[in-house]
């Protein structure tokens, strides 16, 4: 009965405070716009819900060499990475505060290549961040009947099922998603305490750890070392809710939330903390303020009383949590459906983490079309602000890398979480070059320094992550990310690449129907493109030249795209689009029996973006 009485009133307060559209703004916000509790559920459910896999990758990697004692400093390397990467990233929605992350900063201070770089590798992190987050909640309901080890075929079938429920759910819109979401994380936080809170009684009775079930294997000092470090790789997981966040804060309301609204008129002296969460910036420092410290401190949670009763993944044909859940709900009153109400929601919750990734898919994939890393027939946005084409193309690749990984969560997870390594590296060189070109002094060689020891780390742990989860296929990641890159070139330079201003204008300002600083951004990238196409086309044409073969650029220079500042219009947002102008001043050709004939596009949404 005291079971059943907490679970009705977690799940009543849950649903009380999950955000929901009002009906005046339904129109705005569903096209694109979300708040702060909205922009938790949305962009924090793929870090929040690593709490059901995370530290089980990590155990994985020690407990069968009876090592598992050392999980504490793998949790500390993970809980300090997380503190240097999401301060960075807090950071950085100052001054790229219009969306696109890494792929925004490195088309700013770096180069274009390096932009196309980051493009292609969360493309496909995002796509992996599915596959292991589904096929994760498939772990988690067959954990339920003890059948973590069964055929992988079930695996796969779950695995796919989940994926597809996310997809129906995201493109019937944001404020659906946002409110289905956050109510699960609610009643997540709620039961997690309570399971934490059993733990704790379990051990101060004396509950046994579970028996192994077989003598560890042998390990050497260096083959230990070695061990701890895939399990630090292993269990830093989730990084791209970063990533995720930055990219897609163009979809964060610029609103300041409730609470620091009371907070400016009650405690004006601290002007400072309240500017730095003020507006859409400040909503997304909210959310990435939860990751400096959630996975240090659920990894050192877990890790902890893993040690404490022996499991990990795959003990009793249970996941690590599975494990845990069982010890801890059976120190209370009726925790059985506690137990099963828990596992069921992680299935749910690790299936909305998709969420996550199909969100940030449409961020991103809609700018690639207009720069001209993909065939413009993707970009479709319909009348809720969702990019349908977008979330159904990433959803279909990520069933079918499923179906290749038979279903297999440690076979696809060796790729996950690698990649998005690389977009924070160029990050943290971003930024190193904007604290050189903005400030002075002190702050200006301190900011730099910060930065780049952020862009060391990150690449040290892509590093790491590829040969820590090597003999897994982590070297096949190497393979798969140049050979993305090397065919994002390949598109970029053939026909299908070739972008005009008026085809630019027309993809940003009309098909994905985005208006303000961030078409002017995403305006700007894709001229930079251009630019960098004429210059490669040229250089091989010139190549060839050296040879008595003449190869003639088949287009036109491309129109200048300037600079950033100028085309973002900083001293003046009010300015009009330096592609309107440009447009303007170049009018299209007047051709026999006038402009073709458009057809009305969908009704459109003010302020969309």
């Amino acid at each position: 009965m005291l079971s059943v009485m907490l679970l009705i009133v977690i799940v009543v307060v849950s649903l009380r405070i999950a955000p929901r559209e009002s009906s005046e703004d339904a129109h705005v916000h569903g096209a694109g716009q979300v708040a702060l509790l909205a922009a938790i559920a949305l962009f924090g459910m793929d870090y929040f819900t690593s709490f059901f896999y995370g530290t089980g990758e990590l155990m994985s990697a020690l407990y069968p060499y009876g090592l598992e004692h050392l999980g504490y400093i793998a949790a500390g390397v993970i809980a300090f990475a997380n503190m240097a990467f999401g301060a960075l990233y807090m950071y950085s929605l100052g001054p790229f505060n219009e969306g696109g992350g890494s792929y925004t900063a490195s088309m700013r201070y770096l180069a274009p290549w390096m932009s196309l770089l980051a493009a292609i590798t969360l493309i496909e992190d995002y796509v992996l961040t599915i596959v292991v987050s589904t096929l994760s909640g498939a772990d988690q309901a067959l954990s339920l009947l003890n059948a973590f080890n069964s055929s992988w075929v079930w695996h796969f079938a779950l695995g796919a099922l989940l994926a597809t429920v996310t997809w129906f759910i995201t493109i019937r819109g944001r404020g659906e998603s946002a409110r289905i979401s956050f109510a699960g994380l609610g009643i997540f936080v709620g039961l997690t305490v309570i399971m934490a809170v059993g733990l704790f009684l379990a051990s101060s009775r004396g509950i046994p750890p579970v028996a192994r079930s077989s003598p560890p294997l042998p390990a050497s000092l260096s083959q230990a070392i070695l061990h701890l470090l895939t399990a630090s790789m292993k269990g830093m997981v989730a990084l791209s809710g970063l990533e995720a966040m930055s990219n897609g804060i163009q979809f964060v309301i610029d609103k300041d939330f409730p609470l620091l609204a009371w907070a400016k008129k009650r405690l004006p002296r601290f002007k400072g903390l309240w500017t730095f969460y003020s507006g859409k910036s400040g909503i997304g420092r909210m959310v990435q303020t939860s990751f400096l410290f959630y996975g240090g401190l659920t990894t050192f949670f877990l890790t902890a009383f893993a040690i404490r009763f022996h499991v990990a993944d795959g003990v009793l044909g249970k996941s690590l949590v599975g494990n845990l859940s069982a010890i801890g709900f059976s120190q209370i009153p009726g925790g059985t459906i506690l137990f099963w109400v828990y596992q069921i929601l992680a299935v749910i919750l690790l299936a909305f983490a998709s969420m996550t990734a199909l969100q940030d898919a449409q961020a991103t994939e809609w700018r690639d079309v207009a720069i001209g890393e993909i065939p413009e027939a993707i970009v479709y946005r319909d009348k809720r602000g969702t990019f349908t084409r977008s979330v159904t193309i990433t959803f279909g690749v990520a069933v079918l890398i499923q179906l290749l990984v038979k279903g297999r969560t440690i076979a696809a997870a060796p790729f996950y979480g690698i990649g998005v390594f690389l977009p924070i590296t160029i990050m943290g060189l971003a930024i190193r070059q904007h604290m050189l070109k903005h400030y002075t002094g002190r702050t200006r060689t301190l900011g730099a320094l910060a930065a780049t020891m952020a862009a060391v780390l990150a690449g040290a742990v892509f590093l790491g992550q590829i040969f820590g989860k090597w003999e897994e296929g982590g070297w096949i990641r190497l393979i798969t990310m140049s050979t993305l890159f090397l065919t994002a070139n390949a598109v970029l330079f053939s026909p299908i690449g070739y972008r005009t201003p008026k085809q630019i204008h027309r993809i940003v300002r009309e098909k994905a129907r985005v208006r303000g600083a961030m078409a002017s951004i995403v305006e700007w990238q894709a001229l930079r493109m251009q630019e960098y196409r004429y210059s490669v086309l040229s250089a091989i044409s010139r190549f060839w030249a050296l040879f008595g073969v003449i190869r003639p650029v088949r287009y036109d220079p491309p129109a200048p795209a300037g600079e950033y500042d100028e085309a973002l219009h900083i001293d003046h947002p009010e300015a009009r689009s330096f592609l309107d102008q440009y447009l303007e001043m170049h009018p299209p050709e007047p051709r026999l029996g006038g402009p073709p004939r458009e057809t009305q596009g969908p009704e459109d949404d003010s302020g969309a973006g």
